[in-house]
């Protein structure tokens, strides 16, 4: 089963997310899986880092740190039934996409995402996504920001088509989606 959860910031979908992937976990006592994307590249990211960390403590989840490609994580999973959280969808999206000296182009990254989040969703019994919500700002961005924001308009909407259940989460609370 996959699940989108998205919102806006510090909305609390990534606590919403986590309780729902420890309650998921347990029903069925899967390996729980913690696919962190963040580059890590100053004081800032290491603080926010340090706070997910904290914020999962003691709740059995194995850290992958996967930047990109996130279908190659599964190779470092054991066999079995399995579940991972993907945190989350826009750093995933920006490290595709400006990775490389030019950025990569917005239908690359569309599609390349799409193709390892289908493989990886393959491979789990259990895929819960963090999204975030994109154009909420109303703020006029110069390109290449623009680009990155239509990819992961894009890509939520179509995540959120491929999940079995999307979930918004509004100030702590969440309000099911889909179905």
């Amino acid at each position: 089963m996959m699940v989108f959860v998205i919102g806006g910031s510090a909305s609390g979908k990534s606590a919403y997310a986590e309780q729902l992937a420890v309650s998921l976990a347990q029903r069925t006592q899967q390996k729980k899986y913690y696919l962190a994307t963040m580059k890590i590249g100053d004081e800032e990211s290491r603080q926010r880092a340090a706070h997910h960390r904290e914020l999962r403590r003691g709740k059995g989840f194995i850290t992958i740190e996967q930047p990109v490609a996130i279908h190659r994580s599964l190779e470092t999973m054991v066999c079995g039934e399995k579940l991972a959280l993907l945190e989350c969808l826009s750093n995933l999206v920006a490290n595709e996409m400006f990775s490389e000296e030019n950025p990569k182009p917005e239908e690359l990254v569309v599609q390349e995402i799409l193709a390892s989040i289908s493989l990886l969703n393959q491979g789990l019994t259990h895929l819960v996504i963090v999204g975030n919500l994109v154009f909420a700002d109303g703020i006029l961005y110069p390109e290449p920001t623009r680009s990155y924001l239509r990819a992961m308009g894009r890509i939520n909407q179509e995540i959120a088509a491929m999940a079995d259940k999307a979930v918004e989460v509004v100030a702590g609370i969440p309000i099911t989606v889909k179905p």
